[in-house]
C-alpha cells in the first residue's frame, strides 16, 4: 500500500502523511508534530523487520523466539546508540479510518519522499531519516574505517531496505545529480552528501598532496584535509547547507565565532 505524502512549506518543510485504516508509519523519536485522535501512537525499542511493523516472537517461537528478538533489538539499540541516532522509534497506526500524522526534520532546509522498489537500497548520512512505511527497513551502514577516519561524517550511514516510501531531510536546498553524467564520479563537500542509492561508491580523498598547495587548500580552503567522493550510475541527493557552516555562522551571530578569515583547519567546530 503506498504511503499518501505530501512536503509543504519552504524554508522548513515538513510531511504530511495521510494513513489508510490499519496502515502504519514510523518515524525517529523526536521527529514527530501533529496527528489525528484516531492515529494510535506506540514507542519501542525496535525497528521494524519488513512484517508491516508489527514485532516477532509469541505463538510459534517460544522460548527461543522470544530471546532472539530481545537479542536482536538489543543489537539494533546498539547499532543506533553508536552511530549517535535516537535509541527508539515513534509508531503510528490508523484506527477505524483515515488518519493524518505530520513530521519534519531538524534543520531549515528541505525534505524528500524516496520510493523504495525492493530491489536497491539507499543510504544516508545520520540524522537524516525522518519517517517511513512500516515495510521499509531501517539500518545502519559502515563505509569502512579508513574512510571513516578521513572524512568523519561518512563512516556512518543510514540504510534502507524494503519497499515502500521513506522521507529523509537535510539543510538549505536540495540538489540530485547522477555522477554519471559528469563523467562517472564528482567531488563534494562531506557535509553536503544527503543520501544516494546502492550501486554508487562512496569514498574520501584528501584534498591535494602533501605540498604547498594542498596545505594551503586544508588550511585556509574552508574544507579541511577531506573531500566525499561519488563514483558510479545512479541517484545523489546533495544539501546546499552543512551543520558545521550552519554552527560558524550562529556562532558568529552571537559573538562567540573563533573561526577568523581562514577557515578550513582553524574552523570552530561545533561540540
Amino acid at each position: 500500500m503506498t504511503l499518501q505524502q505530501e512536503i509543504v512549506g519552504n524554508a522548513m518543510q515538513m510531511a504530511v502523511v495521510n494513513l489508510q485504516p490499519g496502515q502504519t508509519v514510523y518515524c525517529e523519536a523526536g521527529k514527530f508534530l501533529f496527528k489525528t485522535t484516531n492515529v494510535t501512537m506506540e514507542t519501542r525499542l525496535s525497528g521494524p523487520s519488513g512484517n508491516g511493523g508489527q514485532q516477532q516472537g509469541g505463538s510459534g517461537g517460544g522460548m527461543g523466539g522470544l530471546l532472539r528478538q530481545a537479542m536482536g533489538t538489543a543489537m539494533q539499540v546498539g547499532q543506533r546508540m553508536l552511530a549517535g541516532e535516537s535509541l527508539a522509534f515513534q509508531y503510528f497506526t490508523s484506527q477505524g479510518g483515515e488518519g493524518t500524522v505530520g513530521f519534519a526534520g531538524v534543520l531549515p532546509g528541505e525534505m524528500r519522499a524516496l520510493e523504495l522498489d525492493g530491489r536497491r537500497a539507499w543510504f544516508a548520512e545520520k540524522d537524516a531519516f525522518v519517517a517511513a512505511e512500516s515495510t521499509v527497513e531501517f539500518g545502519i551502514a559502515f563505509a569502512g574505517g579508513r574512510t571513516g577516519m578521513s572524512g568523519g561524517e561518512g563512516f556512518i550511514l543510514e540504510k534502507f531496505t524494503g519497499y515502500g516510501t521513506v522521507i529523509i531531510a537535510g539543510a538549505g536546498n536540495f540538489i540530485d545529480l547522477n555522477p554519471a553524467d559528469f563523467g562517472g564520479r564528482i567531488e563534494v563537500d562531506t557535509g553536503c552528501v544527503v543520501a544516494f542509492e546502492e550501486g554508487i561508491q562512496y569514498g574520501v580523498q584528501r584534498v591535494g598532496g602533501l605540498n604547498r598547495q594542498g596545505i594551503m587548500n586544508a588550511v585556509f580552503g574552508g574544507e579541511g584535509l577531506s573531500l566525499a567522493t561519488l563514483e558510479g550510475n545512479g541517484r545523489v541527493i546533495l544539501q546546499s547547507l552543512t551543520i558545521e557552516s550552519l554552527a560558524n555562522a550562529l556562532k558568529k551571530a552571537q559573538g562567540g565565532d573563533k573561526q577568523g578569515p581562514t577557515g578550513g583547519l582553524f574552523s570552530t567546530h561545533a561540540g
